[in-house]
């Protein structure tokens, strides 16, 4: 197969809360609205930028990491996006060159050129400084800075001026009026904002009176062909948790069941909707601390769940679906709800990061690991005893993976697709 050529560009920033987000949804958004096929990307793993991120390309947006979803895996979407679309864009975790492997190293191997994402609110001259590190630090694809949140045009020139030469300034983006809102854990959901898509066209004003119009350099991506998996669940339908509560879902995982041949029946707690007729359940990450009262209350939805594990049948808990199975959780705010009392023992939200990284879990019985991450402020006591643990992608002791009969559950996000015979295992294959 041929390589495919398509205009693609990295954005990424000095640290979080630059800005990356809110450039990368108004480009896609402008590039979109102009009538091309946008295909956007984010870098690590997230749940919530990619939801943004869809809402401003109106495509699902898949992650792309060196470790987690491999190098291969990510070439082979890089490559699938390529022959469907107009431009790719990429959004990077954190700063350039955090984490191993880093969104810069990302950049290196596909050939991607980078834009530099700088918060130039706080700064003048030292914006040129900070540009000139990033360009310079590794040898990297660099394309030019985007100056974010400038305040006026003299401020813009002062930016300017501080730049060398060499150095491409890209754009001077003023400050959003509607910015992108934040909560624990990052943005506040795409399905929440009841006005994101006028949110959306002013970012894309925003880059339009910025002059960031121009579609990036063309980039060759190699073509990945990936074998058809085996299909270990056929005949198998999956209930999954799906609406404000449990939203935490990898476009990737869902597609890996299907591609494994589980056919998926979604359901809504929050709606108190029973547990549909299924051989499995998933009960995804989410936020179900905001709606504990709200679960607390919907007795429909908590019947049947005790009614589906006394059945013995697999269940997955991850994280924020874990978070629901204990006797109770505790709010932030001091509030306890009474959950489903599938296993003994109390979460409490915290101010604070209790665990956040990149890990692996082996399942016993089968090669190699799942891959993916843990990023949670709860913290639970519990008088189980773990019947696994994960361990970090740098060595050490991850999170405790509980299981009780057929149920497993565990603050651990695992991207199925990483291991998808143990992805199969799980859920009864």
């Amino acid at each position: 197969m041929s390589h495919t050529a398509c205009p693609a560009l990295l954005l990424a920033g000095i640290a979080s809360g630059q800005g990356k987000t809110t450039v990368t949804a108004a480009l896609a958004r402008y590039h979109a609205r102009a009538g091309r096929r946008v295909r956007v990307f984010k870098v690590g793993p997230d749940f919530l930028d990619p939801m943004i991120l869809a809402a401003a390309s109106g495509h699902p947006v898949e992650n792309l990491d060196l470790w987690m979803v491999g190098l291969e895996r990510s070439r082979a979407l890089l490559a699938q996006a390529a022959r469907e679309a107009d431009l790719i864009l990429i959004e990077g975790a954190m700063g350039l060159y955090d984490g191993e492997p880093s969104a810069a190293d990302l950049a290196i191997a596909f050939g991607v050129p980078v834009a530099a994402v700088i918060d130039a609110g706080a700064m003048a001259q030292t914006f040129g400084a900070v540009a000139l590190g990033l360009k310079t630090y590794r040898p990297i694809p660099f394309s030019g800075v985007i100056a974010n949140r400038v305040a006026s045009t003299g401020h813009g020139e002062m930016i300017r001026g501080s730049l060398p030469a060499g150095l491409p300034l890209l754009a001077l983006l003023g400050r959003a009026a509607s910015p992108l809102p934040e909560r624990h854990l990052g943005l506040v959901q795409a399905s929440e904002l009841a006005d994101l898509e006028q949110r959306l066209d002013a970012l894309a004003d925003l880059v339009e009176a910025g002059g960031l119009t121009a579609l990036p350099p063309l980039v060759d991506f190699a073509p990945q062909e990936q074998a058809p998996l085996s299909p270990l669940l056929a005949g198998k339908t999956i209930a999954v948790a799906r609406d404000a509560a449990f939203s935490f879902l990898y476009p990737a995982n869902l597609q890996t069941l299907e591609q494994l041949g589980a056919r998926l029946a979604f359901f809504s707690p929050l709606n108190d909707e029973a547990v549909p007729a299924a051989d499995a359940l998933w009960l995804p990450g989410g936020y179900p601390e905001l709606h504990a009262a709200r679960l607390s209350a919907n007795s429909a939805w908590r019947d049947s769940l005790r009614a589906f594990h006394a059945g013995d049948k697999p269940m997955l808990a991850e994280c924020g679906g874990m978070m629901v199975l204990f006797d109770a959780l505790v709010t932030v705010e001091g509030q306890q709800h009474a959950m489903a009392g599938l296993l003994p023992g109390t979460v409490s939200m915290g101010k604070r990061l209790a665990a956040l990284g990149m890990q692996e879990l082996a399942w016993p019985g089968y090669p190699g690991t799942l891959r993916g991450h843990a990023f949670h402020y709860s913290r639970c006591e519990t008088p189980m005893a773990p019947a696994l643990r994960a361990t970090r992608a740098k060595g050490g002791e991850g999170e405790a993976v509980y299981r009780r009969a057929h149920l497993t559950a565990s603050y651990f996000h695992a991207y199925f697709a990483s291991n998808p015979p143990a992805a199969a295992a799980i859920f009864g294959a």
